[in-house]
């Protein structure tokens, strides 16, 4: 599974004192944490808190990029933040994200093509998030297609199903993981398919990690691909080595942690 580190986010008040105070090495502990702990991709967001939202996108990608060199996914609402990250990445982005609204969808597929990035689409519209598997899936649908319009294959998107909180919307999360058990089919190559796993888990007083990594072993059985999610969070990294091994996805040994931490 592709693991992208959720940690660089300017909601968390450590971050986002690092990115106002310029504070690079804080901000470079994060990353190399991350990527140490498993993750493939690091997720970058200034947060809501930003003055400046280009520019410390900017500073973000270019001082991150100096200690880890993995694939960065650059997180916001704003196109020009997306772009300013963009321009001084070292490598290829994953633009997170737009929604299945034509409007959104135009404008960043245009970004993507131009810079030959891949995109996170969620599925949901203006009206909301739907409350089927059926609806998310017509949503998933009409992003690949637009996606196609502009030359992007379906297998440089990541189709997001949405987890909603679980002391809110028990229902949703069979929704969910059948959603991403079709939204497998869609097409040929076949698309990503991402979560954003603290969503699960949001707002629960207690037992937050064991929610969210059994969410997780039960998303990869239907077909999960990556997960936005904290790596620094062992038992729930140890949850997913665990279920791949399962899945027959390694190879195993007495020792399948360790080997899993050492490729």
């Amino acid at each position: 599974m592709i693991v992208i580190g959720e940690l660089i986010n300017g909601m968390y008040k450590d971050v986002s004192k690092a990115i106002s105070n310029r504070e690079a090495d804080v901000i470079q502990h994060v990353a190399e944490e991350q990527v140490r702990a498993g993750a493939n991709i690091l997720d970058i967001n200034t947060g809501p808190y930003s003055n400046n939202p280009k520019d410390d996108m900017k500073w973000l990608v270019e001082n991150i990029q100096k200690v880890v060199s993995v694939q960065l996914s650059l997180d916001s609402t704003k196109i020009d933040v997306i772009e300013e990250g963009i321009k001084v990445a070292a490598n290829r982005v994953v633009i997170n994200s737009t929604s299945a609204d034509d409007d959104k969808m135009s404008a960043v597929f245009e970004l993507a093509k131009k810079y030959n990035a891949q995109v996170i689409g969620l599925a949901m519209d203006k009206t909301g998030i739907p409350n089927t598997k059926n609806d998310r899936l017509g949503l998933a649908a009409k992003i690949v297609a637009k996606a196609t319009e502009y030359g992007i294959s379906p297998a440089d998107l990541y189709l997001d199903p949405i987890a909603m909180p679980v002391n809110v919307t028990q229902s949703q999360g069979r929704e969910v993981m059948d959603a991403i058990r079709d939204f497998s089919v869609l097409s040929n190559p076949a698309p990503n398919t991402v979560i954003g796993l603290s969503n699960v888990s949001q707002g629960t007083k207690r037992h937050r990690s064991l929610l969210d990594r059994t969410f997780l072993v039960m998303a990869l059985a239907n077909g999960l691909t990556a997960a936005i999610l904290d790596p620094l969070d062992k038992e729930l990294m140890d949850a997913m080595i665990a279920a791949e091994l399962i899945l027959n996805k390694h190879i195993y040994c007495d020792s399948f942690l360790e080997a899993y931490r050492r490729k």
